[in-house]
């Protein structure tokens, strides 16, 4: 349990601590380690998507099922607590085992980092661990999950709306 969250703390801390200047050193004790510098925000490779894997595709579509279950809640701002708990607490642990398994190329990765500080975010939010809302939490974390399909190839991946 212990070393989800240190994954997760990692990943977070490396994509927020990408504008301080401590780009790469920041990332010694990521399991994910790159030669190259981490970019600031997301690119495609080359003007095409990035490979995903396996592991990135059963976790980012199990956090696109969670979220779309609860679609029309967040849209309407009717999510109890409970339901933002256990949304936030599914797309946490959804990102711990993406983290742990996924194994992609290092600019790939690189970029996925991106999206998971912004899930990992929505996810402390909605667990009522941020200073944001809850409802905030969940719109971030949707947008994260468009975002990965609009950054890395998933066969017959949705947006949601």
């Amino acid at each position: 349990m212990k070393t989800r969250h240190a994954l997760i703390a990692t990943a977070l801390f490396a994509t927020l601590t990408l504008g301080t200047g401590i780009g790469a050193n920041a990332l010694a004790a990521d399991p994910h380690q790159h030669a190259a510098a981490e970019p600031s925000q997301l690119t495609l490779n080359h003007g095409k998507k990035w490979a995903s894997d396996e592991p990135l595709r059963k976790g980012m579509s199990e956090i696109r099922k969670a979220l779309a279950a609860k679609l029309e809640g967040i849209h309407k701002g009717t999510l109890t607590s409970v339901d933002y708990q256990a949304l936030g607490a599914a797309v946490d642990a959804q990102v711990a085992t993406i983290v742990a398994e996924c194994k992609l190329e290092p600019a790939a990765d690189a970029n996925l980092h991106l999206i998971v500080a912004e899930l990992v975010a929505g996810a402390e939010a909605m667990q009522g661990k941020s200073a944001s809302k809850p409802a905030t939490g969940a719109v971030q974390a949707v947008q994260a999950v468009n975002r990965y399909g609009q950054y890395f190839n998933h066969p017959g991946w949705k947006m949601l709306h």
